[in-house]
């Protein structure tokens, strides 16, 4: 019977471990005052750039969610040993959460700029 709640226990903690969608990925606060500078053609440009990498980062997130969900059904299921094939996400999270903030960092430089350029995001790629 002490077994089952060590079990439990481990396998709570490798979940922990999983990548999360790039939906969950929040941005994280990059100041829009590093863009007064820019002009308004300027901010429009790397804008395009900032979603673009958005976009590819998040099809990268989201194709690691998907391995690690797929591992994870595996190893419950099957083969408890494919737990440790579940890669998690620091680093990549961490770029797309930088991201998506300096995408909002943009969109704020833009509107107080009066640029109205109209912010969207990039479709998800996947690499």
């Amino acid at each position: 019977m002490t077994k089952r709640p060590l079990l439990i226990s481990l396998i709570l903690s490798l979940l922990a471990g999983c990548a999360s969608n790039s939906n969950e990925v929040m941005p994280q606060y990059v100041s829009p005052t590093l863009y007064q500078s820019l002009t308004c053609r300027q901010i429009g440009e790397e804008a395009r750039r900032v979603s673009a990498r958005t976009a590819q980062m998040s099809g990268v997130q989201d194709a690691k969610a998907q391995g690690d969900a797929v591992a994870t059904g595996v190893a419950l299921v099957l083969f408890w040993p494919a737990l440790f094939f579940i890669q998690g996400d620091k680093q990549n999270a961490s770029e797309l959460a930088r991201l998506k903030g300096e995408f909002e960092a943009l969109e704020q430089a833009s509107i107080q700029k009066n640029c109205g350029i109209e912010f969207r995001a990039a479709p998800t790629v996947a690499e």
